[in-house]
């Protein structure tokens, strides 16, 4: 593991700006939602940001986190194995337009809410899914919706709301439990 671009460690290689995208945790592993929710809180603080909901996914822990008013601003991941917390790798670091890597403020939405729920659901199909896409969250630049089988939550995938592109959210693995703030 390298220093940052400003000296900091960071464990995913190179850190922007300090460690903005990720901090560090203290090796202990985090075993439930509730030590998942304090390192969010952690992380969240530095951004003047709060934590919403908490999902407990078989690889990680996935935290949304709002502006003071309760806005959606953008989603982390918290490691299990160390508590490492940071910027979900996939939309969020890459299409958020406030907290991701290549923010632009903002940028022309061309896809509402319904729309990108409507894309999304196409997209499963086009690929012989049997899951379903919930409602779209609005983030800076893109939306997050939950898939669902059955009714019942199974992953996540997020759509630009630019461009309408899809991107599934591989890396969490089963779905456990939700926690809402």
């Amino acid at each position: 593991m390298g220093p940052g671009m400003m000296g900091e460690q960071c464990s995913w290689g190179v850190g922007m700006m300090g460690g903005h995208y990720w901090q560090r945790g203290d090796g202990t592993p985090v075993k439930n939602v509730d030590q998942a929710r304090q390192r969010a809180d952690a992380f969240a603080q530095r951004l003047d940001l709060r934590v919403g909901e908490i999902m407990e996914f078989s690889k990680n822990f996935y935290a949304e986190l709002e502006t003071p008013s309760g806005e959606p601003a953008t989603e982390i991941l918290v490691d299990p194995a160390d508590g490492d917390t940071g910027i979900e790798y996939g939309p969020a670091m890459m299409w958020n337009t406030d907290y991701g890597m290549h923010p632009r403020g903002q940028t022309q939405t061309r896809f509402s809410p319904d729309q990108a729920r409507h894309r999304a659901q196409q997209w499963l199909r086009d690929r012989d899914s049997d899951l379903t896409a919930d409602r779209a969250e609005a983030f800076p630049g893109y939306y997050t919706l939950h898939t669902m089988r059955s009714g019942k939550i199974d992953g996540m995938l997020s759509v630009n709301a630019s461009t309408g592109a899809v991107w599934y959210h591989t890396w969490h693995g089963t779905y456990i439990t939700t926690s809402e703030h």
